[in-house]
């Protein structure tokens, strides 16, 4: 069936009838978040969170700084009593906030827009196809993996021209790593490369739908913006948007705060999952910035690139820097804390040696993000910015695979929401991202 005019633009943007998803907001029935201040040192507070076993949402604890941290209800009452003790002995004025007053509640509250669409296929007046999933509304609310993998799908099928399905391999699980290239005049691996992961962790999701709106809004504007097609035109886009997949679905079913892969244990644990971003093969066996522990957030692995995410997506890194156009930039996006960062995670006090060059094209990206809403980013080397991080990838494109232009980026927000933010910052969150992305198009050399 044909529509035109009205019609063709009502049934391209309303969502088809919403089906109901698993509850992933189980595990944390009165369960908040609290955030924490950090004095000169956070020992006391790191073994008071040990103590209770509490979740952590603050990878590594900095002094002078905070530690997000979930609390049951049952644990309550005595940790902030204890944490209080802490603070109070350190000297500390500032308050322990509430950032979720109800985890369950927020999980459910950002999930409230998620749908399984069907794709169809609807015919405009010029003859043009819009395909499925692919408009504006997408960006309305987050989505299950199956319906990201349509996304991509009907990307393609509605531009065929500049884009198609390419893949980095295949998850521990099984799970294709499904990508999506964009590519200008001359065709596809014609010109030098441009790589971004999207969910490296899997509760980072306001990750999964920016990359898929910077690749949306290159497609779409390629044949309307001279700026746009110049991009396309110069470089062969790799757009992953979720390169953790098993994770990603755990937190849709089952855990939604999951943030590493799904491989098995190993012998004589019961810890699943290895992060992925601590398992490259660059300063991996580094004590710092990582952890051998398999309960950890930040578990490192046995050996280097002993998870098959991490093996496949260095493959192909490899395989683009390597080739005849080679590779000009790598990005790495997260969430949360508002960040934009450049080499290097493994050490504070190595530079490296594009560090002046990249601190001003990092001035340049969140001149360019703040421009759009006043979100504030800040910008510098990974391990003096945020913490140390062993193992990682932007420091294995830059330091292995040779691609200059490494970076990585924790979007929003800065607490408030933390992993959980909500569907109405998606499309401001690609926004303002999209315009920090256009100034480093246009101010790499």
């Amino acid at each position: 069936m044909r529509f035109t005019g009205a019609f063709a633009l009502l049934a391209a943007i309303l969502p088809v009838l919403a089906l109901p998803v698993h509850d992933n907001s189980f595990p944390y029935i009165g369960v908040k978040v609290l955030r924490v201040p950090t004095g000169n040192t956070t020992a006391a507070l790191d073994d008071l969170v040990s103590q209770f076993d509490l979740s952590s949402w603050t990878s590594v604890s900095r002094p002078n700084s905070h530690i997000d941290v979930e609390v049951p209800k049952t644990k309550l009452d005595a940790f902030t009593t204890a944490a209080q003790a802490i603070l109070d002995q350190d000297g500390i004025t500032n308050s322990i906030e509430t950032m979720h007053e109800d985890l369950a509640a927020s999980i459910r509250k950002e999930s409230e827009g998620m749908i399984a669409a069907a794709s169809k296929k609807v015919a405009s007046d010029d003859a043009e196809a819009l395909v499925g999933l692919a408009n504006q509304a997408w960006f309305n609310a987050y989505h299950s993996y199956a319906d990201h993998l349509t996304f991509l799908d009907d990307l393609v099928a509605t531009f065929p021209n500049n884009a198609k399905i390419v893949s980095s391999g295949t998850s521990v699980g099984g799970r294709d790593i499904k990508g999506i290239n964009i590519f200008g005049s001359s065709g596809s691996g014609t010109r030098p490369a441009i790589i971004w992961h999207g969910t490296v962790h899997a509760r980072e999701w306001i990750t999964t739908m920016t990359t898929e709106y910077l690749a949306y809004t290159l497609l779409n504007n390629y044949a309307n913006s001279t700026e746009v097609k110049s991009y396309v035109d110069k470089y062969d886009f790799y757009i992953f948007p979720v390169v953790n997949p098993d994770g990603f679905v755990y937190t849709q079913t089952t855990t939604r705060l999951w943030r590493k892969n799904r491989q098995a244990p190993p012998s004589g644990s019961a810890c699943y999952g290895r992060d992925i971003n601590r398992n490259w093969n660059v300063a991996w066996s580094q004590t710092n910035g990582a952890s051998t522990s398999p309960c950890s957030e930040t578990f490192k692995g046995l050996a280097p690139l002993d998870a098959r995410e991490t093996q496949n997506l260095a493959d192909f890194i490899n395989a683009k820097a390597n080739s005849a156009v080679g590779a000009k930039m790598f990005l790495d996006w997260h969430s949360y804390s508002q960040l934009f960062m450049y080499p290097y995670g493994y050490s504070c006090t190595k530079l490296s040696t594009d560090n002046t060059e990249f601190g001003q094209l990092a001035s340049g990206f969140t001149t360019a993000l703040r421009a759009v809403y006043g979100t504030r980013f800040t910008s510098g080397p990974i391990c003096t910015t945020i913490y140390a991080a062993t193992g990682s990838s932007v420091d294995y494109a830059y330091d292995v695979s040779r691609v200059k232009y490494s970076f990585t980026a924790e979007l929003r927000d800065t607490g408030s929401n933390g992993f959980v933010l909500p569907a109405n910052q998606i499309r401001p969150s690609g926004e303002e991202v999209w315009a920090g992305v256009k100034s480093l198009l246009a101010n790499m050399r």
